[in-house]
């Protein structure tokens, strides 16, 4: 049974990494789809992840978790509800994560990102009861100091900080409490998003003309379904493996690495700004060498049986 938790702890956390690793390449790659507005992007790229999650819940052998959740609503009403406000809940994330780099607002949303792991380890810990391990705790203090800096630093929270760091941790927690948490709870969020999706590619304000004078967009728009299926699925298969706390404190792997995208792009830190993302860097640090440690131990215990 130990094993069985070890496998999946290294799974979760080898699948979260991915998905942060990805989510920061697609940070970059919204930036090459300039001629498209964010809501543009965001009807795209929903309406080529639907296909994708699709075919990848078919071929992982996770279409019976569909009929499941179908059977459930069926004599449970309240899933009628709480499959819409879920996928409207990703639908507001999903949409920000477009519109915030094309409208000056990246700060505000990676103010988001920083605050989310802290908060769903606060959640994990007073709502599931989930114990931290002294490197955790650590990890937690040094990830707090620097978003509390971070919040001293900017003087203010804003509409697109709180949208992230409140909205996210709600829909995790509406997942787990309908039974949601999964790859097929993870395809009626995503099917759900696809009329909203249409309507905004075909209201928006591109047209064929758009894609003639930039032709890089026929191939770019569908490497951004790709990556982005693949982002999410990871992530949402992360979440499931993984305990609140933990699942929530590897976040921080995300904002440090669009941290590096936004330098990438130009970006700078500031002087006083090292005493945010220093103390971070050292939280997500302790993280990775415990996870090291317990893979390791876990291997070394396997080995000699």
């Amino acid at each position: 049974m130990a094993e069985s938790v070890s496998n999946r702890s290294s799974k979760g956390v080898l699948l979260s990494v991915m998905a942060s690793v990805l989510f920061s390449v697609l940070y970059y790659f919204v930036t090459l789809l300039g001629p498209l507005d964010a809501t543009e992007i965001f009807g795209w790229r929903m309406l080529l992840t639907a296909p994708c999650v699709a075919l990848f819940v078919v071929l992982s052998g996770a279409w019976p978790q569909v009929r499941d959740i179908a059977e459930r609503a069926r004599t449970h009403g309240a899933l009628w509800l709480a499959m819409p406000v879920c996928a409207l809940l990703l639908a507001v994330q999903l949409l920000l994560f477009m519109w915030a780099p094309l409208h000056n607002r990246a700060l505000e949303v990676s103010l988001g990102y920083f605050l989310l792991p802290l908060l769903m380890v606060v959640i994990g810990r007073l709502h599931y009861g989930e114990r931290l391990t002294p490197l955790k705790r650590v990890a937690t203090l040094c990830a707090a100091f620097g978003v509390c800096h971070e919040l001293y630093r900017v003087g203010s929270v804003s509409w697109e900080t709180l949208v992230v760091a409140l909205g996210y941790p709600l829909y995790f927690i509406l997942r787990r409490r309908f039974r949601l948490d999964s790859l097929g709870g993870f395809c009626f969020d995503v099917w759900l998003m696809v009329p909203i999706a249409v309507y905004l590619v075909l209201h928006g304000p591109s047209t064929l003309a758009t894609y003639r004078a930039h032709p890089a967009l026929f191939g770019l728009v569908p490497v951004l379904g790709l990556i982005s299926a693949a982002a999410l699925v990871s992530y949402m298969v992360s979440s499931r493996l993984l305990p609140f706390g933990l699942f929530g404190l590897l976040g921080y792997v995300e904002p440090v690495m669009l941290l590096g995208v936004a330098l990438l792009l130009g970006g700078r830190i500031s002087g006083d700004a090292w005493l945010t993302y220093a103390p971070i860097w050292l939280g997500v640090a302790m993280l990775v060498a415990e996870g090291a440690m317990h893979v390791l131990a876990s291997r070394a215990s396997h080995a000699a049986r």
